[in-house]
């Protein structure tokens, strides 16, 4: 199976930062398995604004040749943003099993600035499927400076969590707990 190049994940490409975009509608699509690239295409091409973080993996071809896709960070899951017509128009592409109303806007776009900030960063991402209860923190110091989220434990790491909090997933990355300042 041929590997694919990058294909933009956001439409338009600066959909977060609008202003619009705070006092808009949102939805999250969630896709038949292994279809979020075929509806961010579709949308893309109804000029529909969405957004699905995509992470770069690195794996080697069974002749040990290093080999990178880009995958859904989120698999099976797509944030559009519009009116009821957006999402109407996004259920007749025939990838969507179901779409839900995003209630609160605001904490979708300060998750989705952090997460889109941590992709361009290019640090290693881990998917963090369950968010754990821990407590709230933010970053002291080095790259991630003013990151807030939730502290998780595994083997011995510290990784703070982002989390997506109505979708009950996240992305961490590794930190020291001497860079960690708990807030609130």
């Amino acid at each position: 199976m041929p590997i694919l190049p990058f294909e933009p994940d956001c439409y338009p490409e600066d959909l977060i930062d609008q202003a619009e975009s705070a006092d808009s509608p949102w939805w999250l699509l969630y896709t038949r398995s292994r279809q979020e690239k075929t509806v961010m295409r579709k949308l893309r091409e109804l000029q529909v604004p969405h957004y699905a973080p995509l992470i770069m993996q690195r794996f080697r071809s069974p002749n040990g040749r290093l080999r990178e896709s880009y995958v859904p960070l989120f698999s099976t899951y797509v944030f559009l943003r519009g009116d009821e017509h957006a999402k109407y128009q996004a259920i007749c592409t025939g990838s969507i099993l179901k779409a839900s109303e995003i209630l609160q806007v605001d904490h979708l776009l300060e998750d989705l600035k952090q997460i889109r900030s941590l992709i361009e960063m290019g640090v290693p991402l881990t998917l963090e499927s369950r968010i754990e209860p821990g407590e709230e923190v933010r970053v002291k110091n080095g790259t991630f400076k003013g990151y807030e989220g939730t502290v998780i434990r595994r083997e011995g790491e510290s990784r703070l969590l982002v989390a997506v909090r109505f979708m009950e997933q996240g992305v961490s990355v590794k930190l020291e707990d001497c860079q960690l300042e708990v807030i609130g």
